[in-house]
């Protein structure tokens, strides 16, 4: 069952700003996720708009926002073949737990200035009540 839906846009030009305070983007990338970031060269901005976008994307699936979640709780990575996951820790997997949900979907896409981010959240039960009622 899909307990919630998210999605946001970030302007490629806002990460342009923070990357000239390394605090700021301390305080909202995990660690990993940063030097992930960091590495990719002419795409840093993009990359860091993208997983920005999903943090924000993160909280309107949880219907809460990201009010008590500290955003480097939420770690966007990517999978050996290149498909962006969410983990996330702490505060954010509070957050998780309290809404139901057990499973992450996301979506990161960008196009010249904008990065965009869809945020799908399951409970567990959806695939055993799928399945029941499709026999």
């Amino acid at each position: 069952m899909i307990i919630g839906i998210g999605v946001d846009v970030v302007h490629v030009h806002r990460m342009e700003r923070w990357r000239n305070t390394p605090r700021l983007l301390e305080r909202f990338f995990h660690p990993r996720e940063l030097s992930d970031a960091l590495s990719r060269g002419t795409g840093v901005n993009l990359s860091l708009a993208a997983r920005f976008a999903a943090k924000e994307a993160l909280g309107k699936a949880l219907g809460t926002g990201l009010a008590g979640i500290v955003l480097k709780d939420i770690m966007v990575k990517n999978r050996h073949n290149g498909q962006p996951e969410i983990e996330v820790f702490g505060t954010a997997l509070e957050a998780l737990k309290r809404s139901g949900a057990r499973h992450i979907h996301i979506s990161l896409t960008h196009e010249e200035n904008n990065a965009i981010a869809m945020v799908v959240l399951e409970s567990s039960n959806f695939s055993s009540q799928h399945r029941r009622k499709h026999r």
